[in-house]
């Protein structure tokens, strides 16, 4: 007799232990493509805003109205000669009502409120001595703040950190789930066929032979069944709407250029998991069966 014989005697061809087997695993699958797709999306996005905002900087200049033409000539002036800057300028107040819109409105009456001048300084990869740039400005132009943006950055690498990390714990916890409901099956199906076992064992087949007949059938299903999550998965995926303008982080959600091939991962992924959990799950059976 044959192992795919075997395998049709001792795992059900029907009935809900092979359902739970599909169901289960489709349904990990797709929630896996989401996770991952969370992490990838997560470190692209901080690397992405990083990099924006690793050479760039800007100065808050407050003086009298008087004066303020004259500092700001000074502070660019500053900005020319220190090595590591390689441009300045001065944005104007159609700019600053642009960043200042989403938390004021369109409306804002920017010649009634006394805002700072702010100057954009682009930096060379080297960068510039912050401190003795910030000492310079402070002793001349008492008024002009340097913001190399490091205040945004430290946040943006912790919540991509702790994006990473919910991901990895998600595909975990999925993980985990999708072995204890295969064991669950595993283990129905074979006492459910305890008869069968022992014939087979009259006829002389070892254990290792008949949990191995098992195994193989329960693994295919599960990866069948991953398969089908993960298509869906990734159909849902392609539906999200691309990332732009003043999107947030979901609607951007999803994988770029070969990164679409990671969701791939997952179907074999999922067949080791269930031939693991059911090799287990049948010899601990098997050795109650007598």
């Amino acid at each position: 007799m044959s192992a795919r014989e075997i395998s049709r005697l001792v795992v059900p061809g029907r009935g809900q232990s092979v359902w739970l087997v599909l169901l289960s695993s489709a349904a990990m699958a797709f929630l896996a493509v989401f996770a991952l797709a969370l992490s990838v999306t997560a470190s692209q996005l901080a690397g992405n805003w990083s990099t924006a905002l690793a050479r760039t900087a800007t100065i808050r200049l407050s003086a009298p109205p008087a004066e303020m033409d004259a500092q700001t000539a000074f502070v660019l002036e500053v900005l020319r000669t220190t090595p590591g800057i390689a441009g300045a300028r001065v944005m104007v107040s159609d700019e600053q009502a642009a960043l200042l819109e989403p938390w004021l409105g369109p409306d804002l009456p920017l010649d009634a409120l006394p805002l700072p001048r702010l100057i954009e300084v682009t930096e060379t990869p080297e960068g510039p001595d912050r401190q003795g740039l910030r000492l310079r400005l402070a002793a001349e132009a008492p008024g002009a703040v340097f913001d190399d943006h490091t205040r945004w950055r430290r946040p943006l690498a912790e919540a991509a950190a702790r994006l990473r990390a919910f991901a990895l714990v998600s595909l975990g916890l999925i993980g985990g789930v999708t072995a204890a409901i295969i064991v669950l099956a595993a283990s129905a199906a074979l006492a459910s066929n305890g008869q069968v076992i022992r014939v087979l064992r009259l006829v002389g087949a070892r254990d290792r032979f008949i949990a191995l007949a098992f195994v193989r059938r329960i693994s295919g299903r599960a990866f069948a069944g991953a398969m089908a999550g993960t298509a869906l998965g990734i159909g849902a995926l392609l539906l999200v709407p691309e990332a732009g303008g003043s999107v947030h982080l979901l609607s951007g959600l999803g994988f770029s250029g070969a990164g679409w091939l990671l969701p791939l991962a997952i179907p074999p992924l999922a067949m080791v998991l269930a031939w693991m959990a059911s090799m287990a799950t049948a010899f601990q059976v098997l050795r109650g069966v007598t």
